[in-house]
């Protein structure tokens, strides 16, 4: 790879123009509006890189690159009218001719880039396009990327002096020129990495590196202007700068920030040591404030995509925006905040409502409200004195919560088949939620180190494993209520347990403690995982330790008790506790598929409650109502005087 000349010079700027608009194959692939919206993007990022070049002091210093920069301003403002029109078409309208205004003034270089990259924020709010790695670059993967690709016409440091560069015509750039680099950001060196730059030796490095290479790439070679002093300044006022891990927040505004543009947010001299960590460091700024970053982001393009008439997309953006961003958020925010996550929980089901119903005005009020609610979801998210405290009481929370149900399950049935004096059945139960830990652990290193896993996929396993576990325990406990009535028990012990508990049978108990437990199991590992940082993995450990312990603990107690009851008394009250289950289950396996988008949402005044299974919204209210109603149905059947019930005890 031979990066020539990047973001700058005559030859490259007619070169850009010219490979925008033949586009190759990989971008043709796109929508048209999505190709000419970066188009026009890119040519507002290099109007305000280059523009400084060009002009100083209300003088032209360069002609032929003030022409250039007169010709790409009407170029970007042309491009608007081949775009959809919405109703920020006009303000994207009026920033152009004011852009134009001002490079025909020769205004100074640091309000045109100003102008330049507010009207590119406003284009990409309008109609958006990826703009960020789908993860953190691997700055490392990216060094040696740049010694094997760049070094030999940048130079080993990124100086513009490479053995091959004096051969070259323009001359490569100069990467750790501060000047230049205040303007350019991590998303604009990976436009051109991706694109390349015809008629020069910058070819395309889409087929030959990966998205990811790119990204890291491009983050390294932005980083090369800064000095290790820089980057170790910047980490400190990161850490004790609130107002800066405010103002970059996620992948997404670190791949578009640049040095100028944090500036009027920053004080100037605190503004180049941010960027100087954060090139080297992006994964900070996708810590606690990602989720919220980019769930405001995906619900301003949903809304966008709304008001466009695109009501699939913005649906499609709407459900994102839960599960791919806030969701992740939930065990922090609710350790800090539980009230405040009910809140935000509720209003994206009011959106997306809204969104379905094509009600434009309460779609508008929705996306504010979520806009007003993840604004103070920020404030109480940032890092605080309490957080080892809190990020304490959130694992314990998280592991009780979702331990409990698949516990009272597991040793109801470790109870029941004791009573039964079926040992040789016992191993099936233990083995199902023995493998169902070990799976947990490899869904850990695999949405650890393998995959993202997905919020739908979570929400769609959590689901439908809920609905299905709560199935099979109405009919258990209906079974076992039948068995607690009138000594029915003792006749079914003496006649029919042998036989009934079959190879099948067991399978089937296998199959219940392996669902029951990993449902919880996949929940909690990615919660935690979702809480895991460098600085708290102590808290969370104890969290986890604790919650563990107590868990154990409440098993040896609920067995031994068990173990105390009469036969018919065990059974009567297992046969509720299984009923109560399947009610808790059926309301959480519906809320599931609404928060993966599988149902619709319709909302209903009454409190979430967790524990219980119980959500605001009409589906669950019903799903449950239907097991309750069906459960007892089953019980009052139960009671009815049989031939069974009169026939004497064994």
């Amino acid at each position: 790879m031979k990066l020539l000349t990047l973001l700058g010079g005559r030859s490259l700027a007619i070169a850009t123009v010219l490979v925008m608009a033949s586009l190759s194959p990989a971008w043709a692939a796109g929508s048209p509006v999505s190709d000419k919206a970066k188009q026009t993007w890119q040519l507002l990022d290099y109007v305000a890189v280059d523009y400084g070049n060009a002009v100083r002091d209300g003088k032209v210093e360069q002609a032929a690159e003030y022409e250039e920069m007169k010709e790409f301003a009407a170029t970007a403002a042309q491009q608007l009218t081949g775009l959809p029109g919405t109703p920020m078409l006009p303000e994207l309208q009026r920033q152009a001719s004011k852009l134009i205004e001002l490079i025909a003034s020769k205004a100074d270089p640091k309000a045109v880039a100003e102008a330049a990259h507010a009207m590119a924020a406003a284009l990409l709010k309008a109609y958006p396009f990826p703009v960020s790695p789908t993860k953190a670059p691997d700055l490392t993967r990216g060094a040696m990327l740049f010694q094997s690709n760049c070094a030999a016409c940048h130079g080993e440091r990124g100086a513009g002096n490479g053995p091959l560069g004096a051969r070259l015509e323009p001359a490569p750039t100069a990467f750790t020129d501060r000047d230049r680099a205040r303007n350019r950001s991590p998303f604009a060196l990976y436009q051109v990495m991706t694109q390349g730059v015809q008629g020069t030796a910058m070819a395309s490095f889409r087929e030959s590196l990966s998205d990811d290479d790119r990204w890291a790439l491009a983050f390294f070679v932005g980083g090369l202007s800064y000095s290790d002093a820089d980057r170790s300044a910047g980490a400190t006022q990161w850490k004790n700068d609130r107002r800066a891990r405010q103002a970059v927040a996620g992948l997404e505004a670190v791949s578009q920030l640049s040095e100028s543009s944090l500036a009027v947010k920053l004080d100037p001299g605190t503004a180049p040591l941010i960027v100087a960590h954060l090139r080297a460091h992006p994964g900070d700024a996708a810590a606690s404030q990602q989720g919220t970053a980019a769930t405001k982001a995906k619900l301003q393009e949903s809304l966008a995509a709304f008001t466009q008439g695109d009501r699939q997309r913005a649906s499609k953006l709407a459900l994102s925006a839960y599960l791919d961003g806030f969701e992740p958020l939930e065990p922090s925010l609710r350790a800090r905040d539980a009230a405040l996550l009910t809140q935000i929980e509720t209003a994206m089901g009011a959106y997306r409502n809204a969104l379905g119903a094509g009600d434009r005005a309460k779609g508008e009020e929705a996306e504010q409200s979520l806009q007003s609610l993840l604004d103070q979801a920020e404030t109480a998210l940032q890092p605080s004195d309490n957080d080892a405290l809190t990020t304490f009481l959130a694992a314990l929370t998280i592991l009780l919560r979702e331990g409990l149900e698949a516990l009272l399950i597991v040793v109801a049935m470790i109870a029941f088949l004791r009573k039964a004096k079926r040992p040789d059945v016992l191993r099936y139960v233990h083995a199902g939620w023995t493998l169902a830990l070990a799976a947990g652990g490899l869904t850990w290193f695999a949405a650890t180190y393998l995959v993202s896993v997905s919020g739908a996929s979570r929400e769609l396993t959590e689901g439908f494993s809920s609905l299905f576990a709560a199935v099979v325990l109405l009919g258990v406990g209906i079974w076992m209520h039948q068995k607690s009535v009138a000594g029915r028990w003792q006749i079914y012990l003496n006649e029919k347990l042998s036989h009934a508990l079959n190879q099948r049978t067991a399978w089937f108990l296998f199959s219940l403690a392996f669902i029951a437990v990993y449902r919880e199991v996949f929940e909690t590992v990615l919660f935690f995982a979702a809480l895991w940082t460098e600085d708290n993995g102590l808290p969370l450990l104890a969290g986890l330790g604790i919650g563990s312990a107590l868990l154990a603990l409440l098993s040896v107690v609920l067995l031994r008790t068990s173990a105390r009851l009469p036969i018919g008394k065990f059974f009567a009250i297992s046969s509720l506790l299984i009923a109560v289950l399947a009610i808790v289950l059926a309301g959480k396996g519906v809320a599931g598929l609404q928060e993966a988008g599988l149902l619709s949402f319709y909302p209903a005044p009454i409190p979430r409650v967790e524990l219980l299974g119980i959500y605001p919204s009409w589906q669950t209210v019903f799903a449950q109502l239907a097991v309750l109603i069906i459960a007892v149905g089953g019980f009052i059947v139960n009671l009815r005087p049989t031939k069974v019930s009169q026939r004497p005890s064994a």
